[in-house]
């Protein structure tokens, strides 16, 4: 690419990346915290090792980083109201009738006790208890691309239950202890009720094994697949006899050739191919619906086998529900680039809206870039037809 391309290439960049700033700009109140942000999210997609106050205003000239952290802590403006423009945002570019809504939890390691929801817990960053906090996160994936979409931070019954560690992290009085299924129960709720085109709710085990989130789910007539485990206990009625089972011994039970070979998505090497089968559960459902215990084996080792739970339409097919299944890795991307390239575990504040300002302005950066990826896919399809203007574009 000679000289005058990269120009045009940055050149458009710069002026989409002005463009997202535009669209969130009236989340916030003044125009020092709009400037301010543009600052903040300039320096999250630089090449800056660490994303902390301190390095941010150094990469923008700034002497101090007091408009940094003062956009974080001190000025008055509504994170929520920021995470709401970067969904549209987001979605604009990203949303499908073939999309779903992806729901998962990370952790973010603390060494010490004053950061808001920071406590000893099971951190799945780390893989053990840790001191840490956690944050339950919402993702949109789509054959355009992927990402985070919504948040809110999980805070256990030690800091929901003490009035003065609440009030120095300044926690809203509204917010109570609620388990995670029943943060992502509220979040899948409220992200249904926006209309986003979702095909499928995703998640692991600990949502699948909630019954009131599946419940909510059903009501609604959503389609999902959630991962349960194993000992996951199963109960139904055959023949006026109740039945108590888990996941082991029903898929135990499959004869051989109830298995299918199925591509759980592309992976960098190509199809991710499983073992899949499926049985219907003997539950009552709504009419043209069905649930299923769905389970996937390992092609090299026959013994490695997960399990969900799957709702969707009776015609649903075993494809389907593998392709669907497939889709949950997305959300650990957007993790995964979230903290490593945009530095959404560097965060320094310690207070409730400090977290969320933090964790939703690099939610506005990863939103940027995955639009661009959207729009660079988009630009791969294949032009009308030009001799028959009423045919759609093909197929993808």
């Amino acid at each position: 690419m000679s000289v005058s391309d990269w120009a045009g290439v940055i050149s458009d960049w710069r002026a989409a990346l002005e463009g997202m700033k535009a669209r969130i700009a009236s989340a916030f109140i003044r125009s020092e915290q709009r400037a301010s942000a543009g600052v903040f999210i300039d320096g999250l997609l630089s090449g800056a090792e660490r994303k902390t106050g301190w390095m941010l205003a150094e990469e923008a000239g700034l002497a101090r980083p007091y408009k940094i952290q003062s956009l974080l802590g001190r000025s008055s403006w509504s994170a929520d109201e920021l995470c709401k423009r970067v969904r549209d945002y987001a979605l604009e570019a990203l949303a499908d009738p073939d999309g779903v809504l992806v729901i998962d939890e990370t952790g973010f390691l603390k060494k010490g006790t004053h950061s808001v929801g920071v406590a000893r817990q099971y951190s799945g960053t780390a893989g053990r208890i840790e001191n840490s906090q956690i944050g339950v996160f919402a993702s949109y994936a789509s054959r355009w691309g992927h990402a985070l979409i919504d948040r809110r931070l999980y805070l256990p019954k030690s800091w929901a239950n003490d009035p003065e560690r609440r009030a120095k992290a300044h926690v809203p009085e509204d917010i109570t202890f609620a388990t995670k299924p029943a943060m992502a129960c509220e979040m899948v709720t409220r992200l249904l009720n926006e209309g986003i085109p979702c095909a499928f709710v995703l998640a692991d085990a600990v949502y699948g094994a909630d019954f009131r989130f599946r419940h909510m789910l059903e009501e609604r007539q959503q389609s999902y697949v959630l991962a349960v485990r194993s000992n996951q206990t199963l109960r139904f009625m055959e023949e006026w006899t109740l039945i108590q089972t888990d996941p082991v011994k029903m898929v135990a039970a499959l004869p051989g050739d109830a298995w299918m070979p199925l591509s759980a998505g592309e992976g960098a090497k190509g199809p991710r191919l499983y073992d899949w089968a499926r049985i219907q559960l003997n539950y009552q459902a709504p009419d043209g619906f069905s649930r299923w215990m769905l389970a996937r084996r390992s092609l090299r080792d026959p013994e490695a086998i997960a399990y969900y739970f799957a709702f969707a339409r009776s015609d649903t097919t075993l494809a389907e529900l593998a392709a669907a299944a497939g889709l949950r890795w997305t959300i650990e991307e957007c993790f995964l680039r979230a903290k490593d390239d945009l530095g959404l575990d560097h965060c320094e504040a310690r207070s409730w809206h400090g977290w969320h300002r933090h964790i939703s302005l690099v939610m506005a950066a990863a939103a940027f870039l995955a639009r661009l990826g959207a729009e660079h896919r988009r630009s791969g399809l294949p032009k009308p037809n030009k001799t028959s203007p009423d045919n759609p574009v093909a197929a993808i």
